[in-house]
């Protein structure tokens, strides 16, 4: 799966639970270190935990085994690395 799909696959997987305000930002002529990054916001602490739940659940079951996660504890904000996309 390339970063493309992996970037839709992250949205859908948003999507699916409700995240709000879910915006997609091409990086690739800005770094190297990732292609795309998907910014969204749920509507509580409980709901972020949530949203970074479903998404590394349909992105394991693609093959994509996220290499860190950050913030998850707290729920006020996570950043989940997928590598391509954050």
């Amino acid at each position: 799966m390339n970063s493309e799909a992996l970037s839709d696959l992250v949205i859908e997987a948003l999507d699916d639970i409700k995240a709000k305000d879910i915006v997609k930002l091409d990086v690739r002529d800005m770094t190297t270190v990732t292609d795309y990054m998907i910014v969204a916001s749920g509507t509580s602490n409980r709901h972020v935990q949530a949203l970074v739940e479903n998404v590394t659940e349909k992105a394991r079951q693609a093959g994509h085994k996220p290499i860190g996660v950050e913030g998850e504890e707290g729920g006020e904000w996570v950043l989940l690395d997928l590598q391509d996309t954050l």
